[in-house]
């Protein structure tokens, strides 16, 4: 697939529609772009459109589609960056967390890896963009459980 400088566009207004969203910028009687979650509906549908471009292209030029082939790319795309994001968790974690607190984010780091991450913060009774959330740095990989 050749690059597609307009889905790049797309994800820029993705990226500012959350970022707006979690800044919470007052306006007038309440916030501006209070329905920030438009930003991660975006992001879903670039995410679907791509895979599904993958997926079509893989079948069109070999005849068959590899899942295994197609969760190695991916694990190389996004795993590194989850593991830099853990090990730079922990030592924060270890200083200013209380021992629950630091065993909840052991257990949403697990959750992460193994791309479940939308089932712990269910159980969990975890609201996402509540004030207690703010010490689940964890809470976000949800949209790559979903994914999944």
């Amino acid at each position: 697939m050749k690059y597609r400088p307009e889905i790049d566009g797309l994800r820029m207004i993705a990226v500012m529609a959350v970022i707006i969203y979690h800044a919470e910028f007052a306006w007038k009687d309440g916030f501006l772009l209070e329905g920030g979650f438009f930003g991660v509906d975006v992001f879903f549908v670039i995410s679907g459109f791509l895979i599904t471009t993958l997926i079509i292209n893989e079948y069109q030029t070999t005849s068959r589609f590899s899942l295994k082939r197609f969760y190695e790319r991916r694990a190389r795309r996004i795993l590194p960056a989850l593991f830099t994001v853990m090990l730079v968790s922990l030592p924060f974690g270890w200083i200013y967390l209380l021992p629950d607190q630091l065993t909840d984010l052991s257990k949403s780091q697990i959750a992460s890896l193994l791309f479940g991450s939308n089932f712990y913060w269910l159980k969990s009774l975890q609201e996402y963009g509540v004030e207690s959330g703010l010490l689940k740095p964890f809470l976000h990989t949800w949209s790559l459980a979903i994914e999944e």
